[in-house]
This record gives C-alpha cells, structure tokens and sequence, in this order.
C-alpha cells in the first residue's frame, strides 16, 4: 500500500512546484524508479491515475515513469560496476530488490573483491523533471 502514499507524494510536489514556478498547466512529470526500490509500478502507476483527478492542476498531467538501473561505486577501486553483472542468487537478488542495505552482505566489487562500496544509483523514487505552460 505504500505505492498510493508514493503516488500521492509525487503529485502534490509536482503541483507545489508548478504553483511555485507560475505554470498554469502542469504537462508532464518524469518519475524515477530505481531498481532497488521493492515497489509495484503498476499499482503505483494506477495510484497516479486515480489519485490525480482529486488535484485539478494534475489532471491532465503525463507522469513519465523512467527506470534507474543500480550502479555501485566500490570505496576501496572506485570501480562503478552494476547489479546485472553481478552473479547472485535469485535469493540474494530479492534480499537486495527488498533492502538495499543487504547488497553489501551479499555482493563484493568485481574488480577487488571490496564489499566496502556506496549506492551509486538506482535507489529510491524521485522527480527527475516538471514542465508545464507558464
């Protein structure tokens, strides 16, 4: 159920910042979706849908969904490599997709062998852009 509080989330900032900078219609919104984000896009996408219609100035809003590959940039190389390549268990994989935390239990860098590295990219949702007519 966390998608619709995501969902909501993501409107009303997107219309407090086509208020904010003067838009009179808000057009499109790109929404970011890491891949290490354990969401349901498409609950999250049907969440925008209906919760949309309750802000006028969202209604006729395009939310653009754009996925984020997960990139890891090891601290000990600085070797940025990402979970693809990696070999993991399909255990280990959901582990990862569920909390991101445990991708330092389960994966080293494949260059050192490091488990010390930060997540790069790829974690989280967020608004990558807003346009809209002023």
């Amino acid at each position: 159920m966390h998608e619709w509080a995501l969902a909501e989330s993501v409107i009303k900032t997107a219309v407090e910042h086509a208020a904010a900078e003067k838009l009179k219609k808000l057009k499109e919104t790109g929404v970011v979706f890491g891949e290490l984000q354990a969401i349901d896009q498409d609950i999250f996408v049907f969440a925008l849908e209906e919760l949309r219609r309750q802000y006028p100035a969202a209604k006729t809003c395009r939310f653009k969904i754009i996925n984020e590959p997960a990139a890891f940039l090891c601290k000990a190389c600085a070797h940025k490599f990402s979970l693809k390549a990696l070999k993991k268990t399909c255990d280990e994989a959901e582990f990862i997709h569920f909390v991101p935390e445990m991708a330092h239990t389960f994966l080293k860098c494949p260059k050192c062998q490091s488990p010390d590295f930060e997540i790069a990219a790829g974690r989280g949702v967020h608004i990558s852009y807003i346009r809209g007519d002023k």
